[in-house]
């Protein structure tokens, strides 16, 4: 068994990441983590939505609910894996921001979140399989992050040209703090990482408490 910094990690052993996001993917590998992605169908979003009953009452349950969704999708394709699913949520007013549906839209959403704080919520699942057959059941663990970003005021201009970078297009709230996005952040209260989709000391504290895999060789019977 080799020994990352700060989790355990078996020589052979590989974190299946269900999830599109490039970002997500980029943590991982800066993390140390070898990790293959698998990502889940775009069903799986479409089916919860965030108009689900109860989303925007408790945004963070939505979350771990729609990131166990997408981990139980991956996995149900090949038993006998560990596989991470998450998913972020952008608030403001207790209402949850979704991606942009076109320019008009991402200028709407920068406009709102102008000036003021809102919050980040990103939710992890972790799909352990590893010892399924042998003693163990497929465990299931979930939980979420929080945290609080303040933007800078932003003027019409600015909108226009950031949004013409291409860059809110295809996230939470129209916007990714680790690109252009950078340049509006006047603070931040909690996990950097969160923001950008995956806080890593938080998957830390999960992996570590997983438990041992039973047929493992160097793992007592």
């Amino acid at each position: 068994m080799t020994i990352t910094p700060f989790v355990p990690w078996f020589d052979d052993e590989i974190l299946v990441l269900a999830s599109r996001s490039p970002r997500r993917a980029e943590l991982l590998a800066l993390a140390g983590i070898p990790f293959v992605v698998e990502a889940p169908p775009d069903s799986v979003e479409q089916e919860h939505g965030v108009r689900l009953a109860g989303a925007e009452a408790d945004p963070a349950a939505y979350a771990e609910s729609l990131a166990l969704a997408k981990a139980r999708a991956v996995a149900a394709s090949g038993p006998g894996r560990l596989v991470l699913g998450a998913d972020t949520v952008v608030l403001v007013d207790g209402e949850i921001l979704e991606k942009p549906t076109d320019e008009q839209d991402a200028f709407a959403l920068l406009s709102r979140l102008s000036g003021r704080g809102h919050v980040v919520i990103t939710a992890l699942a972790l799909l352990d399989g590893r010892g399924e057959g042998n003693r163990r059941e497929v465990g299931e663990w979930s939980g979420h992050e929080r945290t609080v970003v303040r933007f800078l005021p932003l003027g019409p201009e600015q909108i226009r040209d950031y949004i013409a970078t291409g860059e809110p297009m295809d996230k939470a709230g129209a916007y990714g703090i680790q690109g252009y996005g950078a340049l509006m952040v006047a603070g931040v209260e909690g996990c950097y990482f969160n923001v950008m989709g995956l806080p890593l000391a938080r998957l830390g504290q999960m992996l570590r408490s997983l438990p041992a895999v039973p047929n493992d060789p160097e793992v007592p019977s």
